[in-house]
């Protein structure tokens, strides 16, 4: 039977700015089982001048933890029994929460989609009310909140060593779609043993290219059931929703991540539908949307989405069947 964990976020639990294959897990589980996951989010930079009570976990860290690389505070990693590289872990994403009733935005000099229009610093505290699922900013406006977690990860590929936060790769990382909320199932190619699964920067709300550098960023908490298909290899994140079927694709240069992004998805359909990747490719220019997931981690990103109502009665293979597939098939 499956069981269920919790992994709190603490100085012993968090690593920040960095993911590295050589970091000891935090917690083991089975393939199957559930983890409930804590997170903060928020450097001291982000949080001059707050006017809100921070969670005593969250002011620990800023304590006892520094910086390396990166900004994003992670909570884990978290390890599942017999993973592999080589096989796919699934990330199923049970539930979501807010941890606290306020979250921040910010603008940074030389950041961001238009540096050169906006040369400044500008932090927004920003209130938000749990029980009408909304936030209302410094300005005015009423947003309704739709929280997904801007970081979830698998560990690098060993080669890579420690990298980085802020570039979302092949293992995942910060990839800042805010499609991936409660129900999303998320797909990880799995590079070192135990996966090494790790979860951070709550947003509460984000529009698609995250523009000014950041959401309205917040600490969350999630659920997690972690699977484990073995022998079953993925090049990238690719990701199953209610309505869509989603692949990505990570590049400094936009249009090459909108390239990775549709290539992922052609192979995705050819191998489960058994179609030509011209057929694939003609079916996508009709029904496949491409969204700018961010403009402002480095890598840019990239999401392509079909919705899977028009697949579901083509499919001769599930999606999972993700062997590699000749591109000229």
């Amino acid at each position: 039977m499956s069981e269920s964990h919790i992994l709190t976020s603490s100085p012993d639990t968090v690593h920040w700015g960095f993911f590295d294959s050589a970091l000891a897990p935090v917690l083991t589980i089975r393939s199957g089982d559930e983890v409930r996951i804590e997170t903060v989010n928020g450097q001291p930079r982000d949080l001059v001048g707050l006017p809100f009570e921070m969670l005593p976990e969250h002011q620990a860290i800023h304590r006892d933890c520094k910086p390396k690389l990166g900004p994003h505070i992670v909570t884990g990693p978290v390890a599942v029994d017999g993973a592999q590289p080589g096989d796919l872990l699934e990330v199923r994403v049970v539930d979501i929460e807010l941890r606290q009733d306020w979250g921040w935005n910010a603008i940074r000099p030389l950041r961001g989609t238009l540096p050169d229009d906006f040369p400044i610093t500008q932090l927004l505290h920003v209130p938000i009310d749990r029980s009408r699922n909304v936030a209302t900013l410094p300005f005015g406006p009423r947003i309704p909140l739709r929280p997904f977690f801007g970081i979830m990860a698998v560990a690098p590929p060993p080669a890579y060593g420690a990298i980085s936060s802020i570039e979302p790769r092949e293992h995942g990382g910060n990839i800042d779609n805010k499609e991936l909320g409660v129900g999303a199932i998320v797909y990880f190619p799995v590079h070192v043993p135990g996966a090494l699964f790790s979860v951070g920067d709550g947003h509460a709300v984000q529009g698609d290219g995250e523009v000014d550098l950041s959401a309205l960023e917040t600490s969350l908490t999630g659920v997690f059931r972690l699977t484990v298909h073995p022998g079953i290899e993925a090049s990238l994140p690719f990701a199953i929703t209610q309505r869509h079927v989603i692949t990505m694709g990570f590049d400094e240069n936009l249009d090459e991540a909108a390239r990775k992004a549709l290539r992922e998805m052609i192979q995705l359909i050819g191998r489960a539908t058994g179609w030509p990747h011209a057929s694939a490719y003609a079916f996508c220019s009709m029904a496949c949307d491409l969204r700018i997931t961010q403009m402002v981690d480095g890598e840019k990103g990239v999401h392509a989405m079909v919705e899977h109502s028009l697949l579901t009665p083509h499919l001769s293979k599930p999606y999972l069947a993700l062997k590699p597939q000749s591109p000229d098939a």
